[in-house]
């Protein structure tokens, strides 16, 4: 497979998410999930000018570009200016709303003193494996690529003038394809259409479609579904989608920003616009898990993959766009998704599929579950923040769901802590009922920390079940006049949460005995070393162990700007990071730093913070994970967490 580790730009509906380079190739098509097969190898267009070999719209040494999305939407402009013919091409991409065709629109326009001919052909190859053969044929004047799952049709309204199903790459370097054959083995193929003569000062527009269809039973059901697209206006369509991402910004932009006219500013609103139109597009609409990126590492040459739903990474990604109206998504993702990806044990494992299929796994991260639990009362607080009215509901229908996982971390901190467990008959019947013996014991394997890479006792992690036996102790407070009625649930509410009150003090001694360097007086990011971590902050912000001004913090805290603090002013996650060179800032970390300046009243620091995220953004107002310290390099442009935690620092 092609190596292509970085998606600059992102269009999208509700079941198809594409991505752009910032030269206008289109690099992925996942269909019908954000983090499901992404099905195109590569998908070139280009032009035959007059006598010329193909000029490839998204690599030629003549070519320069512009990108831009059309203001407050999910439609990608590419222009690009081809200086040797003196034409120039807007390249325009969108996804319709209401069918899963992704729309190529391309307007040419003559600036030269002869007439030009163009000959356009697109060269498209599809993934396709031994376990899932790919093949090519030629229906209804359109390019139909299959496997056994999965079909993508390439059309325009016009008519094909060749088609090139086999061997394409003999002579398309010379503009020319041609094949007798309407149906081929092959995975990669081409089709061409003839544009005419382009006078001087003329315009040509010529569009493209993409359609897409999974696992339905004919493939020939295609060419009537063909015929209908081609009847709708290009025109009208994208007009559509314009309006369906403003009407989508204006509902969900509750921040209303204010420009003062300054760069900084206008950068800071563009990435606050375009976190609200680009993290729907990670999102599984019917279950409510979110994949944390667009995949850009299939193949794991530099990671273990990104388009997977993490717990963790959702729970701080809901827990930040909840202030931007998103709390319908949060809900279905604690009613649906985290419901079903839940294991019998009551802990969730580290990551899964969106649709809540387990995904593959190294380890278990106990706080993954707490966060979990921590998170369904903040979505409760700010739903009451945001309406004036109290959802109930909610937390009684997850209840049950948060009790499982708070059995899971009271299990696991005993075992840290080494807190004899009382006898429970009834919890033992229970046990033997779930059957799960065999997995009933994972809470004593080491846990691993936030960042995935050690594995052991985690001032983070302890501190996210503070957080979640915190945030019980919130919720039967609030569902206790629900069971006025019921002696034995008001009984075992009250002793539960003595418990966890009791648990809470138990987190804290641990902290200071284990977890706190008595000479330096500063926190300890793990029982095994010394090293500083980000991820420290978070016995602070948000799982509050700790006051922000205590001196036990600032000490923290002054450690963290002398080994974390780039030059920039972004900030590392941890000393001796090794992951992509390991010496970039991450957003995740600089925002966590600003909200702890945020949060002591320190709005110089704050906003030193806010200025290196907001330079980071590449044009389009896309965050990545880490950017190097010259901001000239990052990884995994488009995190929908960096987006996340960016909001936290306007909003917290």
């Amino acid at each position: 497979m092609k190596k292509k580790y970085y998606n600059d730009a992102f269009i999208g509906n509700k079941n198809v998410i594409a991505s752009f380079s910032k030269y206008g190739e289109l690099l992925r098509i996942c269909y019908p999930l954000p983090d499901y097969w992404q099905y195109s190898e590569f998908f070139h267009t280009g032009m035959k000018i007059n006598d010329s070999n193909i000029i490839y719209l998204h690599n030629d040494i003549n070519n320069k570009y512009k990108q831009y999305y059309t203001k407050d939407t999910n439609i990608l402009n590419t222009e690009i200016e081809n200086t040797y013919f003196n034409v120039d091409i807007l390249q325009t991409d969108c996804v319709m709303i209401n069918q899963d065709v992704i729309i190529k629109k391309y307007t040419f326009k003559n600036n030269n003193s002869i007439d030009l001919n163009i000959k356009f052909i697109v060269r498209s190859a599809v993934l396709s494996s031994p376990n899932n053969m790919a093949g090519s044929m030629v229906e209804n004047d359109a390019l139909v690529q299959y496997s056994h799952n999965f079909t993508c049709a390439i059309f325009s309204k016009e008519k094909l003038s060749s088609h090139q199903l086999n061997n394409v790459d003999r002579n398309i370097q010379m503009g020319e394809i041609y094949d007798k054959d309407y149906i081929a083995m092959s995975p990669d193929s081409g089709i061409e259409y003839d544009l005419g003569n382009l006078k001087p000062g003329e315009e040509r527009e010529f569009s493209i479609f993409i359609y897409m269809k999974y696992d339905d039973d004919d493939i020939h059901d295609v060419s009537d579904k063909i015929a209908k697209i081609r009847k709708v206006s290009v025109k009208k369509e994208i007009e559509k989608v314009e309006k369906y991402w403003t009407d989508f910004l204006d509902k969900h932009n509750t921040l209303k920003l204010k420009s003062d006219g300054s760069e900084f500013m206008n950068k800071l609103i563009n990435i606050y616009n375009r976190s609200i139109l680009f993290v729907p597009l990670l999102m599984n609409e019917k279950t409510g898990g979110i994949s944390a990126s667009l995949e850009v590492d299939e193949e794991r040459d530099k990671c273990g993959r990104y388009s997977y739903c993490w717990p963790r990474d959702a729970a701080w990604v809901y827990k930040n766009i909840d202030h931007l109206g998103f709390e319908d998504m949060t809900e279905k993702f604690y009613d649906v998704f985290l419901k079903k990806a839940q294991s019998k044990n009551g802990m969730w494992e580290q990551r899964f599929f969106t649709d809540g299929r387990l995904a593959p796994c190294w380890g278990y991260q106990v706080d993954e579950t707490a966060i979990v639990v921590w998170e369904a009362y903040e979505h409760y607080k700010t739903v009451e923040k945001r309406s004036g009215k109290k959802n109930k509901t909610f937390l009684k229908n997850n209840l049950k769901t948060l009790e499982k996982a708070t059995d899971f971390l009271e299990k696991y901190i005993r075992h840290i802590i080494g807190i004899e467990e009382k006898e429970d008959l009834v919890r033992i019947e229970l046990e033997k009922d779930y059957n799960y013996k065999d997995r009933d014991e994972i809470y004593k394997h080491p846990s691993f920390d936030i960042w995935e890479m050690n594995e052991g006792v985690h001032l983070y992690s302890v501190s996210s079940v503070y957080g979640a036996f915190s945030a019980m102790i919130k919720i039967y407070d609030e569902l206790s006049d629900l069971f006025e009625k019921n002696r034995l649930k008001q009984d075992d509410i009250l002793k539960k949460k003595a418990k966890y009150e009791e648990y809470k003090r138990n987190i804290k001694e641990y902290i200071m005995d284990k977890l706190y360097d008595k000479q330096k007086k500063v926190l300890l990011r793990n029982t095994k070393d010394n090293l500083t971590d980000i991820s420290i902050l978070g016995a602070v912000i948000p799982f509050g162990i700790f006051e922000p001004e205590e001196k036990i913090v600032t000490n923290t805290v002054e450690q963290i700007n002398m080994t974390l603090r780039t030059y920039l002013g972004g900030y590392l996650r941890f000393q001796n990071d090794t992951y992509i060179g390991g010496q970039n800032p991450w957003i995740i970390a600089t925002a966590w730093m600003g909200m702890y300046y945020k949060r002591i009243g320190d709005q110089k620091k704050a906003n030193e913070c806010l200025q290196f995220i907001v330079n980071s953004a590449n044009p389009l107002g896309l965050l990545a994970e880490q950017a190097n310290s010259d901001l000239n390099e990052t990884w995994v442009i488009g995190l929908g967490w960096s987006h996340a935690m960016f909001i936290g620092m306007l909003v917290d």
